[in-house]
Parts: structure tokens; C-alpha cells; sequence
């Protein structure tokens, strides 16, 4: 139930990226305690919510999510500690690009090993067209901790939502929650289609550049014919993800 102190979409904020948490936990997303979401309170741009410093994803719900600044400050007084060094990658996305409402760092096989792979990733998949000429790349340094590695951070995501942090893992972003998660989750499947096919030991058939920007546009095309009038996208899937969860477990919404 919401506080009666705060706002509807301060609320709203928490619910989604409870979801968000939960989602990725049932599609095996996660490591351990460590990666985050972090989603941006409307109206209050320097306002991120964060997970507290020690949960599992499948445990999160709305009212545990803190709410730190643009550095990870908490804004008010909590017991829970937040994990600095992981939200440093996020802070530096939201400073740069105040558009992003959403941030998704995962460090899953498949990411991390197409990250790691000289060629990134491959147009082999309709799965991987979407991201053809959308996808940004940055080249690890080591773990992210000064503000010249934030620079770079921003500068290499550019105007993408998605990008592979070489050797590391998966970086997606969106307008909203519900965009980050499904950026994040076609991207995963892109790159597990690619470790399968590569591990077949066979030449793969890689798709032309024309093919690719075509798809890609298709893409583009269809998410902005289902915007609705308040600019939202991929609400008819967000809302079957949330009913599978409320089906598994409703937690979240607490």
C-alpha cells in the first residue's frame, strides 16, 4: 500500500521497478547480490531508486527501494545501505541522459561472453537486427570509480539505449521501466542465440547490412505505432509480465 507521504508516481516508480527486479530474477538474470535497476522518480529528475545493499532480486518489493541522488546519497536517513560502487555506473547514465528513466546492468553468461567476443555481437538473429546500428560499446578499464570513467561511460552510450560493457556484461536503458526491461531482455536472447550458434561449430549465416538496417527500422517503426497518448511503450507486454508475476508472487507490489 502506498505511504500516505508520497506521491502517485513516486509509487508508481517503485512498483515498476520492483517488477523489473523480480523479472529478472525469474529469467535468471541475477548475480548474487550484486547489478542493479535503478528507475528515475518523474518530476524529481535527480531522484533515483536503487536497491538496498544485500537483497536478492526475487525478494524486492516497493517499499524496500532507497532513494539516493544523481551520487548515490540517500536522501533520507535509512537503516539499509546501498552498493556505491554498483550504482556508480548508473549515475553516470542518469546525469548524462536525462530521457533515461531506467537503468539495467546484468552480468549473465551470455552477455559477459559476447561482450567478450572481438566482433560484439553478430546480426545472426531477428533478435539482434533490433539492435543493428543501436548498440554502443565500451571498453573495460578495470572497476568503474572516477569521474573520467563516468565520462566515458556516457560518451559511449551516446543516444543508444543499449549497450555491452566489453569483458563485463550488459548495460540497458529506457524511457520508462517497462522499455529497459524488454531492451534488456531481447538483447540477453540475442546473445544467447549467438553463444548456441557459435558453440554448433558450423559457419553462420550472417545477415547484410541492408537486411539488418531494414529490420531494424521495422523495429523502430512498430514500438512507435503502439505509443500510447502519454508516450508509453510495450504496455501490452508489461502488463502480462506483472500478471505473471502476480500469479508466481505479489510480494513485490508490498
Amino acid at each position: 500500500m502506498k505511504p500516505s507521504s508520497m506521491s502517485d508516481a513516486e509509487w508508481q516508480v517503485r512498483l515498476d521497478v520492483a517488477a523489473c527486479y523480480r523479472l529478472l530474477a525469474h529469467y535468471r538474470m541475477t548475480d548474487l547480490i550484486y547489478t542493479h535497476v535503478s528507475g528515475r522518480i518523474p518530476g524529481e529528475e535527480e531522484a533515483i531508486l536503487i536497491n538496498p545493499y544485500g537483497l536478492m532480486f526475487h525478494e524486492i518489493r516497493a517499499s524496500d527501494l532507497v532513494r539516493v541522488d544523481l551520487r548515490g546519497n540517500p536522501v533520507t536517513e535509512i537503516n539499509a545501505p546501498i552498493n556505491r560502487a554498483g550504482f556508480f555506473i548508473h549515475s553516470a547514465v542518469h546525469e548524462a541522459r536525462p530521457d533515461i528513466a531506467c537503468v539495467i546492468h546484468t552480468h549473465t553468461t551470455a552477455g559477459i561472453a559476447v561482450a567478450a567476443q572481438q566482433a560484439g555481437l553478430r546480426m545472426i538473429s531477428q533478435h539482434a537486427l533490433r539492435f543493428h546500428g543501436r548498440l554502443s560499446y565500451h571498453e573495460y578499464l578495470g572497476v568503474a570509480d572516477d569521474d573520467a570513467e563516468r565520462r566515458r561511460l556516457a560518451h559511449d552510450l551516446g543516444d543508444n539505449l543499449s549497450m555491452l560493457l566489453r569483458n563485463h556484461g550488459i548495460l540497458g536503458c529506457g524511457r520508462s521501466v517497462a522499455e529497459a526491461f524488454i531492451e534488456t531482455h531481447y538483447l540477453e536472447r540475442a546473445c544467447q542465440v549467438q553463444v548456441a550458434a557459435l558453440a554448433g561449430g558450423t559457419p553462420l549465416s550472417v545477415l547484410s547490412d541492408a537486411v539488418s538496417a531494414t529490420t531494424a527500422q521495422q523495429f523502430d517503426t512498430a514500438r512507435d505505432r503502439r505509443k500510447t497518448q502519454d508516450g508509453r511503450t510495450f504496455t501490452l507486454e508489461w502488463t502480462a509480465l506483472l500478471r505473471m508475476l502476480d500469479q508466481i508472487d505479489s510480494s513485490w507490489r508490498e
